[in-house]
């Protein structure tokens, strides 16, 4: 796979970030699952979950598909909440910074069309439920990226496991001077994490 040269460089940078330890400890059931998943040879679906579906959960999706197909694993990613909300601008925008080919269209809700590649491979993103119809209803794992969606949603219909990979949410620098910096760095520790997690498959 041919990625865009900005989000080559991406990858590249986020690949040489640390993992701390305790963060190991916290991918290691999703490795787990996705390597039965791969001895099975059944595809791996992936619905990463937070409260608003604007922000951690959008970034989880999109760099775990990226990762899947940079490391030839077989899975599907999905994101989702417990609100509908939009997939926040700052989350946009941090993408595109680091070099996914955006569209949009819609106004309230707009659905994201997210490019990563010069081919056909897309990934629609919009804020939605985590039972959508457009997200699996069974046979899936539920990947609880926000404490609150955790805290508050204790049973996940459908999932035949839950992993709890919490992130601390960017949206506390909104409207600062730091904005911009932590978005990307967000983004960037759950590229780093989800590039792992598919190379350790």
């Amino acid at each position: 796979m041919a990625f865009y040269p900005k989000l080559e460089e991406t990858i590249i940078k986020a690949e040489s970030l640390t993992i701390p330890p305790d963060r190991l400890e916290t991918l290691r059931p999703l490795i787990e699952y996705l390597q039965k998943k791969k001895s099975e040879k059944v595809t791996a679906h992936l619905n990463f979950i937070c409260t608003h579906n604007s922000r951690r959960s959008q970034f989880s999706q999109i760099w775990a598909e990226v990762a899947a197909v940079k490391y030839g694993i077989d899975a599907k990613t999905y994101s989702g909440g417990v609100e509908v909300t939009a997939c926040n601008q700052r989350t946009v925008a941090s993408l595109k910074r680091l070099g996914f080919q955006m569209g949009a269209f819609g106004r309230e809700n707009p659905t994201y069309k997210i490019k990563y590649a010069g081919g056909d491979e897309m990934i629609k993103a919009y804020s939605k439920l985590f039972d959508d119809p457009a997200n699996p209803v069974d046979g899936f794992a539920a990947i609880m990226t926000c404490d609150h969606a955790d805290e508050n949603c204790p049973f996940i219909p459908g999932a035949e496991i839950r992993i709890p990979v919490l992130y601390v949410d960017p949206k506390a620098f909104d409207n600062t001077s730091e904005e911009s910096s932590k978005y990307d760095e967000r983004s960037l520790q759950i590229a780093s994490e989800m590039l792992y997690v598919m190379r350790s498959v």
